[in-house]
């Protein structure tokens, strides 16, 4: 499987999003403790960058700073309003404090919280 270098571990501070471009692609990388969690950065209820957002380590979300809806970093899904439709999730891979994800899960669109 082919993966994309998203950016390195390092570069994230614990708790907190951060905003990375990958082939044009806007995503939300987040990293709690040690986990990490890729997904797209655009809220889909305002079109807002989900990055400059609260992350909530006990319940795993971000939320969007401009309307107060939250994400689920696991699987993309709203956990209030007014966002109604989830954002994509993408699967990580960290290797030697570096930060992939599929290529061809980027290209297709399929993120790890579709059914295939």
């Amino acid at each position: 499987m082919s993966v994309l270098r998203v950016c390195e571990l390092a570069d994230l501070a614990p708790d907190s999003a951060k905003l990375v471009v990958v082939n044009g692609l806007k995503l939300s990388v987040v990293r709690i403790e040690e986990d990490v969690f890729v997904i797209g950065d655009t809220c889909s209820h305002a079109n807002f960058s989900l990055s400059e957002g609260e992350v909530d380590v006990q319940d795993k979300t971000l939320e969007c700073t401009k309307h107060g809806a939250a994400f689920s970093l696991e699987n993309g899904e709203p956990q209030c309003l007014p966002a109604t439709k989830p954002v994509p999730v993408y699967d990580v891979e960290v290797r030697e404090g570096t930060i992939y994800i599929s290529q061809a899960e980027l290209a297709s669109g399929q993120t790890s919280g579709d059914s295939a």
